[in-house]
């Protein structure tokens, strides 16, 4: 949905600083599919009443292969706590000639001006499963083929028209750019201007390929949904020393402030800790830590008072309803017995407090 339809009246300096708190969830707001993993899904309300919900998907038997199988489905309730329902796949896979015909993953609906625009990230490949028991391994030409794409809709229950080249394609000619390798990930909010912010992940050919890196997040800005955007050069959420400091952000404006939930990523020795962080921003480019920065440490508190610690909650995105952000849905899984990961998406109630 738009993150601002008009000029907010506060001042930078009288802007509100937010405390984000999670609230109790329904049993009710889980969202997933028999046989299949589920990942990250973004909601927007429609002028038919309903909301609607755009996630990833891709088939559990074949194991974490979201990389080359994954596709865009959509799913509708009455509620924006669910319970939802599948309704039809929105961007599925349209052959290894287009630039995004394998894979789409990752999807952030935005609402302008009743056209409904869905920003994702898409790619392609040969599809091969490279996966190992007991190891988690990736294909690393659709993980390198990785570029930002836009669809667009006069309706969420489509169809929708999806572009020839991507909206926000890799630096060429310049092997020393943030972007040169892959972008992947964009998060977008629509300016009091009616510009389009992008904050998106960034990987580039500094450190031994194929996985390259840093991997860091860049902003870009555009006159118009579709493109084309203009970079900014200097990478943001960034900790000195850190190749992968963060991950996933979601963006909104609110209150004279661009803020920001992203997943704070921590390494300890091999094994990495995250969390959920916020970060604030006056003019959208240069972001700093929000005073009130832990969000989350991925608990979640259930209606029955049970409490549960994820080992992920991710992909973060915020639902605004009447001006008032009301849900935070999150990517989230859990391991059986068999050490097989079932993978949901979770809406959560938010309570935010206004600070100066």
């Amino acid at each position: 949905m738009s993150c601002a339809k008009k000029v907010d009246k506060l001042s930078p300096d009288e802007s509100f600083n937010f405390k984000i708190e999670f609230e109790k969830v329904a049993k009710s707001s889980v969202f997933s599919e028999e046989g299949k993993s589920v990942w990250g899904g973004t909601l927007v309300k429609g002028d038919d009443g309903l909301y609607h919900m755009y996630y990833s998907r891709w088939p559990k038997n074949i194991g974490w292969e979201w990389v080359n199988y994954s596709e865009i489905a959509h799913a509708t309730a009455t509620s924006p706590f669910g319970p939802f329902t599948f309704s039809d796949v929105a961007l599925g896979d349209r052959g290894s000639q287009f630039w995004d015909g394998a894979t789409t993953h990752n999807p952030t609906i935005l609402k302008i001006k009743g056209k409904y625009y869905l920003y994702y990230m898409g790619n392609t490949g040969n599809k091969d499963i490279v996966s190992v028991p007991g190891k988690a391994k990736i294909n690393w030409e659709h993980r390198n083929n990785q570029r930002i794409g836009v669809a667009v809709a006069d309706h969420p229950n489509g169809p929708w028209t999806r572009l020839d080249t991507p909206v926000l394609d890799v630096t060429h000619g310049d092997d020393e750019a943030y972007d040169a390798l892959m972008t992947s990930n964009p998060s977008v909010c629509e300016m009091p201007d009616g510009k389009i912010l992008m904050v998106y992940k960034a990987v580039g050919k500094q450190f031994k390929l194929p996985a390259g890196g840093p991997v860091v997040h860049m902003v870009a800005i555009s006159d118009s949904p579709t493109g084309p955007f203009k970079k900014y050069p200097e990478p943001i959420f960034v900790f000195e020393g850190e190749r992968f400091p963060a991950e996933d952000p979601y963006i909104w404006y609110q209150d004279g402030k661009y803020r920001a939930i992203v997943k704070r990523i921590k390494f300890e020795g091999e094994k990495r800790l995250f969390s959920l962080v916020q970060y604030e921003s006056i003019d959208g480019i240069k972001w700093d830590k929000a005073k009130n920065f832990e969000v989350s440490d991925k608990t979640v508190i259930w209606e029955d008072g049970s409490t549960t610690k994820f080992d992920h909650l991710e992909r973060p995105q915020v639902f605004i309803e009447n001006g008032k952000p009301i849900a935070l849905l999150c990517a989230a899984d859990t391991i059986d017995v068999n050490n097989v990961r079932h993978s949901f998406n979770i809406q959560i109630p938010l309570k935010i407090t206004k600070e100066n």
